[in-house]
């Protein structure tokens, strides 16, 4: 099975070396179609930043779709080990986990150095995040990038196969680089939607996973909590954790999911990172599951 293959070598070996990883190459195009895309008129760069996003979401989708076509004409054995190679670096699970550990282990050694290395993990500005701030702050990327950086990919690796995780892949890159608010707000808008559109369901069974390891909260309070993010899917995962734990996770300005709860300590960051560990596992193993079914089959 090519997504437990591809999990196992996430897992031991990590992500392959930047020049042969996929991911910088799409961030390599985005940077190169963006030059100078905030300084068009509204139409314009709306326009524009859609051609860019598809010329490039085809040019992935498409190698992809030749690579796994050769794949086909391979022997069963070869071209399982293959996809399995292939596909790891379309998502990112044990990195997610390490940046996130990396992030607590800073702050136990001082404030500041907890802030800078929150850096690599948020976009928001972190220099006046108080202690109990950047803990939450990892938590809700944590369960915010266990859905965008390992469901979501293997989600629609599963429904499209190679192509379909690539495009994901690409989609949620170019959302990561374009899809701001202020100079971006037109240029990156397809690429915010798009993203938008291939996350809504992965978020949702993201709450869901995580619900399945806590079994400690509601349908109803997660529905409410998730409501408060600016962002359709992103409070899903990040309200399920929070819940799950009985924690108050927030963005200063912006929201508060549950505001009942208690801030994190350093136990339940390590708490809710293995959370994150398990349910992305047992996504995984649901999703390689289903992809096997049909081989199952074959054997009855």
């Amino acid at each position: 099975m090519s997504i437990l293959l591809a999990l196992v070598l996430d897992w031991r070996f990590g992500e392959p070396p930047a020049k042969a990883h996929p991911v910088v190459l799409m961030g390599r195009y985005l940077q190169l179609a963006g030059r100078g895309l905030t300084r068009h008129p509204p139409r314009s760069a709306f326009w524009r930043g859609a051609l860019f996003w598809c010329l490039g979401a085809g040019a992935f989708a498409g190698g992809y779709g030749l690579l796994e076509w050769a794949l086909g004409h391979l022997p069963f054995w070869l071209g399982l080990l293959l996809s399995g190679l292939l596909l790891k670096p379309l998502f990112a699970f044990r990195m997610l986990l390490e940046e996130a550990r990396a992030v607590e282990e800073a702050l136990e050694r001082g404030l500041e150095g907890g802030r800078e290395r929150l850096r690599y993990l948020v976009s928001r500005d972190t220099q006046a995040l108080s202690e109990s701030e950047v803990r939450e702050s990892l938590l809700e990327s944590a369960a915010e990038n266990l859905s965008d950086s390992v469901v979501a990919p293997l989600f629609w690796y599963l429904l499209l196969g190679l192509p379909g995780a690539a495009l994901y892949r690409f989609a949620n890159t170019a959302d990561a680089m374009w899809g701001y608010r202020g100079a971006w707000e037109w240029g990156g808008k397809w690429a915010a939607r798009a993203d938008d559109l291939l996350n809504w369901l992965p978020a949702r069974l993201t709450a869901g996973l995580l619900w399945l390891i806590s079994r400690r909260f509601s349908f109803r309070s997660l529905l409410q909590e998730a409501r408060k993010t600016p962002s359709p899917n992103a409070g899903w995962p990040m309200a399920a954790l929070a819940l799950a734990l009985d924690l108050r996770l927030s963005k200063p300005g912006v929201y508060t999911l549950n505001p009942s709860g208690h801030p994190p300590r350093p136990e339940e960051v390590a708490r809710g990172l293995q959370m994150v560990a398990q349910a992305g596992w047992l996504g995984g193993l649901l999703l390689a599951s289903i992809e096997a079914w049909p081989y199952i089959l074959k054997w009855f």
